[in-house]
C-alpha cells in the first residue's frame, strides 16, 4: 500500500551549479541500461555511469528528476526483495550526495513479486537562488480565487464570510465589494522536507523571510473573475508567464459565467490546467455531482481534450504530478476552505509542480517588463520576467523599443527577487530591476531589456495566424481591437487579410498595424486578439521589420498632407478674396462722394498702380488734412499728373514708404504710388486687389 509521503523541496545554488556533461561522460553513456538490480551493488564504472545518467535527467528537469528503484528498462518483473531494494536505496542516496541534490520518497509500492519505489533527485539552493513556480489562478467571479490564497498563504481557514480573502485586497473598493480589480501576487514558500513556511507576524507576511527559508516558492497570480475586467485577466495570462492554471468553479453554482472564458484562454496560451472545486461544504451531493459530471464532460470535449483526474489520495497527487507536464492530464480536486478538507492534498500538489521554462545561461539575456514604478530614493524601478539567460548586476542591456522605436543602453543597478535583493536572475524567474538615467515617462509596459548581441529591432507590422472564437457579425480590413503578445497590449488594425472577412469559427492569416507605437515581437509567440464580446487567439508569423513598415506609413502621412494642404488652400484663397473686396466696398462707402466731385475729368486709359502689399500699418502719430500725395517714377507721365482725386482715392495704399517703394522704376504711365491719409478716423485704408476706373 503506498505511503502518503510529502516530497522535498530543494533547488540548486549558483555555486554548486552542475556542469554540462563532458565527452567522456557522453561515451559512458552509449549502450547503458539501467536493470532494476544495476543500484544494488554497482562497481566504480556502473558508478559513473548511473551518476552521469543521473546528472543529464537532472539538467534536462531544471533541477530535479524522478528515479524509480526496482523498475528495469527491460521486460523484467519489477519489484526487489528488502534487502536489494534497500541496498539500491542507499546507492541512490549515494549519487544524489555526489550530485549535491537531496533524495526524497515519494511512494513505495509493495507486491507478491517485491517492492518498488518513485523518488524525487533535487538539487539543493540557498536562499540567493530558489525555484519559482508561477500559477495563474482564474475563474469566475464569487468561486473563492482570493478566499482560497488567503488560506493556503496564511495558514488560516476561512470563516464563511470572506475574512481570509482581506488579507490580500489592496484597493479600498476591492474590500467594499470582495472582488478583485487587478492583478495580485501572492508567494507559497517550501522547505527542503516540503513544509510550508509562510507564518504571518500579525496577518503580514515577510516575503524576504519566506524567501531566506524556503528551497521552492510558488507565485500564485491572482486575476480578476468578473467580465468587467477582462483585460486584467487576459494581460496576466499573457504578460506574466504563468507555468500553470488553476481554475477555480464553485460547487454550488458550477461552470458559469466566465469560466469557459478562462479556460479557452488558457488552452489558446498553452498553459496547464488543473481545476479546484470549491464550497464543497455548503454544497449539496447531488448538486456537487452535477458540477463534477459537466466538467468531466468539457474537459473531454473535442475543443479540450483533456483528460480529468480526480485526485483522492496521496498516490494520486504523485500520479497527477509527475505526468501533468504533458498538458493532457487535468487534475480534479475537491476543497474546502472553511473546513479545511482536502487541503494537504493540494499543498502536495504544489510543492511537486516544476518550472516548465528551459533554462540556459549561455543564451543571450531577455528580459520582458509588465510594471513600472517611481521608487523614492531609488529612482525607476521596473519589474517582469527573465525568459532568457542570465541578468547579472551592473550589466548594460538594451531598453526600448521608445516612441520612435529605438533602443538604448542601460545598465543595471540592483535586482531584487520576492523584495529580497540578489545579484542575478535567470531564465523563468520574476525580478525587479533599479535603472540608472531614465525617466518614469520614458519606460512602460510592453519594453523589453535584451543583450545587445541580439541586436533587436521594432516593427510596426507583423503578420499572424487568428483563430476567431467569437464576433457577432464579421471581421474586414480596417478593424481595431487590443492585441495581446506577451507584455505587450496596444490597439491594432488590420490592414489586409487572406480572406474578404472572417466570421466565428474562421481562421485566417491576417497583416496587423499597431496603432501608437511600435513593439519588439519574436515569430511564434502567442497572440490574444479582443474588442468588447469579439474574442481570436493565435501566432505571430512573421515580423515585418521597422524600415519596411516605416515606408508605408511615410507614404501615408504623404497623402495625408497634400490633402490637408488642398482643403486649407481653398479655403484662404477664399478668405483672401473676401477680404480685399470688403476693402473696396468700404472704400467706396467712405467714398468719396466729395473727391469724385472736387475734379470731373477722367481718364479712361489710366489704371490703377498695381498693388505691392496687402499690410495695414499702423495710422501716423499725427493726421495732416486731407490731402493726397503721388511719388512718381522719372520721366513723370501726363497721364499720370493729370490723374482725377476719384482715381487717386481709389488706388491709394498706406504701406510706410520705404526708399525701395518711394521710387518706382517702372516706365509705364500708370505706374505710381499714392499715399492717402484721412483725418477724421486717423486709420488707413487697406491696398486693393485690382483697381479700374471706367470713363
Amino acid at each position: 500500500m503506498a505511503s502518503q509521503v510529502v516530497p522535498d523541496g530543494i533547488t540548486p545554488s549558483p555555486e554548486e551549479e552542475m556542469l554540462p556533461l563532458n565527452p567522456l561522460q557522453e561515451n559512458l553513456l552509449e549502450n547503458f541500461v539501467i536493470l532494476k538490480n544495476t543500484l544494488v551493488s554497482p562497481d566504480d564504472k556502473v558508478f559513473d555511469q548511473l551518476r552521469s545518467h543521473l546528472q543529464e535527467k537532472i539538467c534536462d528537469g531544471n533541477g530535479e528528476t524522478l528515479f524509480e528503484v526496482g523498475v528495469g528498462a527491460d521486460d523484467s518483473v519489477s519489484g526487489l526483495g528488502n534487502e536489494e531494494y534497500e541496498a539500491s536505496v542507499a546507492s541512490l542516496q549515494s549519487l544524489a550526495d555526489t550530485l549535491e541534490s537531496d533524495c526524497v520518497l515519494l511512494r513505495e509500492k509493495k507486491s507478491k513479486t517485491g517492492t518498488q519505489g518513485q523518488f524525487l533527485v533535487r538539487r539543493k539552493a540557498d536562499s540567493q537562488d530558489f525555484m519559482e513556480v508561477r500559477v495563474a489562478v482564474v475563474g469566475n467571479v464569487d468561486a473563492g480565487k482570493s478566499t482560497l490564497l488567503g488560506v493556503l498563504t496564511h495558514g488560516e481557514l476561512d470563516n464563511g464570510r470572506g475574512t481570509a480573502r482581506m488579507k490580500l485586497f489592496r484597493h479600498k473598493h476591492e474590500m467594499e465589494t470582495g472582488r478583485t480589480s487587478s492583478v495580485g501576487n501572492d508567494i507559497l514558500g517550501f522547505d527542503s522536507q516540503g513544509k510550508v513556511v509562510n507564518k504571518p507576524d500579525h496577518g503580514h507576511l515577510d516575503w524576504v523571510k519566506i524567501c531566506e527559508a524556503s528551497s521552492k516558492v510558488v507565485t500564485f497570480i491572482d486575476l480578476a473573475g468578473h467580465e468587467r475586467y477582462l483585460k486584467t485577466t487576459v494581460f496576466g495570462m499573457t504578460g506574466h508567464l504563468p507555468d500553470f492554471t488553476m481554475l477555480m468553479v464553485g460547487a454550488n453554482a458550477g461552470v458559469v459565467g466566465m469560466t469557459k472564458e478562462h479556460l479557452g484562454l488558457a488552452l489558446a496560451l498553452s498553459v496547464p490546467v488543473f481545476v479546484i472545486v470549491t464550497k464543497i461544504d455548503m454544497c449539496p451531493p447531488n448538486v456537487l455531482q452535477d458540477t463534477l459530471r459537466l466538467l468531466h464532460k468539457i474537459l473531454k470535449s473535442a475543443g479540450c481534450r483533456k483528460v480529468p483526474l480526480l485526485v483522492r489520495n496521496a498516490e494520486d497527487v504523485v500520479v497527477s504530478a509527475t505526468n501533468f507536464v504533458s498538458e493532457r492530464l487535468c487534475p480534479i480536486f475537491q476543497v474546502s476552505n472553511v473546513s479545511g478538507e482536502n487541503l494537504e492534498l493540494l499543498t502536495m500538489f504544489l510543492n511537486l509542480l516544476s518550472s516548465r521554462t528551459p533554462q540556459n545561461d549561455n543564451d543571450p539575456a531577455q528580459f520582458q517588463i509588465d510594471d513600472t514604478y517611481q521608487v523614492p530614493g531609488v529612482g525607476v524601478v521596473v519589474s517582469g520576467t527573465c525568459l532568457k539567460g542570465v541578468i547579472r548586476v551592473n550589466d548594460t542591456l538594451l531598453l526600448g523599443p521608445n516612441g520612435l522605436g529605438d533602443f538604448i543602453p542601460m545598465p543595471v543597478k540592483s535586482i531584487h527577487r520576492k523584495r529580497m535583493p540578489v545579484r542575478e536572475v535567470r531564465g523563468g524567474q520574476t525580478a525587479s530591476f533599479a535603472l540608472k538615467k531614465i525617466k518614469i515617462h520614458d519606460v512602460r509596459k510592453g519594453q523589453v531589456l535584451v543583450d545587445p548581441a541580439l541586436n533587436p529591432t521594432s516593427c510596426w507590422e507583423f503578420k499572424g495566424e487568428i483563430l476567431v472564437l467569437h464576433h457577432p457579425t464579421t471581421i474586414s480590413t480596417k478593424y481595431q481591437a487590443m492585441v495581446h503578445v506577451g507584455s505587450v497590449r496596444q490597439t491594432a488594425s488590420i490592414i489586409a487579410m487572406d480572406k474578404e472577412c472572417l466570421r466565428t469559427g474562421d481562421k485566417a492569416t491576417v497583416h496587423f498595424r499597431f496603432i501608437k507605437h511600435p513593439e519588439y515581437l519574436k515569430n511564434g509567440l502567442k497572440m490574444v486578439f479582443r474588442e468588447g464580446r469579439t474574442k481570436a487567439v493565435g501566432r505571430v508569423l512573421e515580423v515585418i521589420p521597422k524600415v519596411a513598415s516605416l515606408q508605408h506609413q511615410k507614404n501615408h502621412k504623404i497623402m495625408k498632407m497634400v490633402k490637408q494642404a488642398g482643403g486649407e488652400g481653398g479655403s484662404g484663397q477664399q478668405q483672401h478674396h473676401s477680404g480685399y473686396s470688403g476693402g473696396k466696398k468700404q472704400r467706396s462707402r467712405r467714398g468719396g462722394k466729395h473727391r469724385s466731385r472736387a475734379n470731373n475729368t477722367n481718364n479712361p486709359g489710366s489704371s490703377s498702380p498695381t498693388k505691392q502689399g496687402n499690410s495695414v500699418p499702423a495710422a501716423p502719430p499725427s493726421p495732416p488734412p486731407l490731402s493726397t500725395t503721388t511719388t512718381q517714377s522719372s520721366p513723370v507721365s501726363p497721364s499720370t499728373q493729370s490723374q482725377p482725386p476719384c482715381q487717386a482715392a481709389s488706388s491709394t495704399h498706406v504701406t510706410p514708404l520705404s526708399p525701395t517703394t518711394q521710387t518706382s522704376t517702372s516706365t509705364s504711365p500708370t505706374s505710381s504710388t499714392t499715399t492717402h491719409q484721412r483725418p477724421d478716423n486717423h486709420t488707413s485704408l487697406p491696398p486693393p486687389a485690382t483697381s479700374q476706373v471706367s470713363a
